[in-house]
Parts: structure tokens; C-alpha cells; sequence
């Protein structure tokens, strides 16, 4: 059965850093007002070496599913409170659509 962690977030431009299963990222969202807008999300290691940069804040899929070659001991997974496949915006992330790590520990 899944484990569900959602990741604190607030609905402004934010950099920090979590741990994760047994790994320490820095994780930073800036959300991008151009082309109809939209959040986005760089993860970084512990010290600061990019590891995935851009991903798209898109409900309804695993935002690490193409970084599989990387080791990530769970999955990222938006959802949004009342519909959701809807998207993100601006001023609900981390009110009503909301970032979970996902294990199958």
C-alpha cells in the first residue's frame, strides 16, 4: 500500500530543503507567467548539483517517471483538492493543490 508525505508548500516562489526516503534534496518552484503560466519544480542533491530542472507542477502522473536513471526512492504526485486533474495555479499551490511524495514501503 502507498505512503502519502506531502510536502509543505506555500503559494509564493520558494527554495529548500527536505529529506526524502533516506536522501536529503534542495527543491525549488518558481512559477514561469509566461505561455499561460505555470509551476515548476528543479531538484537538487544535498550540495547543490542539479538533478532534474523544470518539471512542470501537471497532476495525474509521476513527475519523476523520466528521471528513473537517477535513483529516486519514491514518486512526486500533484493533486489538486476538489478536481484533481486540475491544474495548478498561482495562488493555490500548497493550499488547495498539494505536492505528496509517494512510497511503496
Amino acid at each position: 500500500m502507498p505512503n502519502f508525505y506531502e510536502i509543505p508548500l506555500t503559494p509564493t516562489q520558494q527554495r529548500f530543503s527536505i529529506r526524502l526516503g533516506d536522501t536529503v534534496y534542495q527543491l525549488t518552484l518558481s512559477y514561469l507567467a509566461v505561455s499561460g503560466g505555470g509551476w515548476v519544480l528543479d531538484i537538487a542533491d544535498e550540495a547543490g548539483t542539479p538533478m532534474a530542472s523544470g518539471l512542470p507542477l501537471v497532476t495525474g502522473s509521476n513527475l519523476l517517471e523520466p528521471y528513473a536513471h537517477l535513483g529516486f526512492s519514491g514518486r512526486l504526485w500533484v493533486q489538486t483538492k476538489g478536481d484533481p486533474d486540475a491544474a495548478p495555479t498561482y495562488a493555490n499551490l500548497g493550499t488547495e493543490t498539494r505536492l505528496y511524495w509517494v512510497t511503496d514501503e
